[in-house]
């Protein structure tokens, strides 16, 4: 009868000790490695046609048509996701929405393009801003779709081959890409 009582706690502090494990460990990520890039693009934009019936009044810009925006000055990229993600890599000059919000009229003779990992959270900025007068655009199917179609990120001004994926689900990068996912426990703080 004693073994049992001390065994309980003592099972109990075990499976605390692997629910704890099993949250902080990062998960392989491994969704799109056997597909080449033309069935991730097939993903990704898929993916985004489903988010995107979350924010329909949002004006959508494909990854090729940022690009040449880019490439005449004439845009601005807004990047939605937390400084930590952006660490990991940005498009060429993006601004973090913090920076954005503190001086939105700044950039009032640009085109703006919000962006996240798979646009879903920058076209709900964009509704928010469009709510409040200010126009952003969408980058339709985000970082993902941008490196897909051949665009380049950025890590501290320098070129790289890392994206932060955000999580499995998101894991299309192109191939000789890295793909950077938090741990569940820093997804949280």
């Amino acid at each position: 009868m004693m073994r049992a009582i001390t065994a309980a706690p003592m099972a109990s502090a075990m499976m605390g000790m692997i629910m704890i494990w099993m949250i902080a460990m990062p998960r392989e990520v491994m969704a799109g490695a056997s597909l080449s890039d033309d069935e991730k693009k097939e993903i990704v934009y898929g993916m985004y046609a489903g988010y995107k019936k979350k924010f329909p009044a949002v004006t959508d810009v494909s990854p090729l048509k940022a690009m040449a925006l880019m490439k005449a000055g004439k845009v601005v990229f807004l990047d939605i996701r937390t400084a930590e993600e952006m660490a990991v890599s940005a498009l060429p000059g993006a601004i973090s929405k913090e920076a954005f919000l503190l001086h939105p009229a700044f950039y009032h003779d640009h085109i703006i393009i919000g962006y996240c990992t798979i646009s879903y959270r920058s076209g709900k900025f964009a509704e928010e801003m469009a709510a409040k007068g200010i126009q952003i655009r969408n980058l339709a199917g985000g970082l993902l779709a941008w490196v897909l179609e051949g665009g380049k990120v950025y890590e501290n001004g320098a070129e790289t081959r890392r994206i932060h994926v955000y999580g499995k689900k998101w894991n299309y990068p192109p191939a000789g890409y890295d793909s950077v996912v938090f741990r569940p426990l820093e997804r949280l703080f």
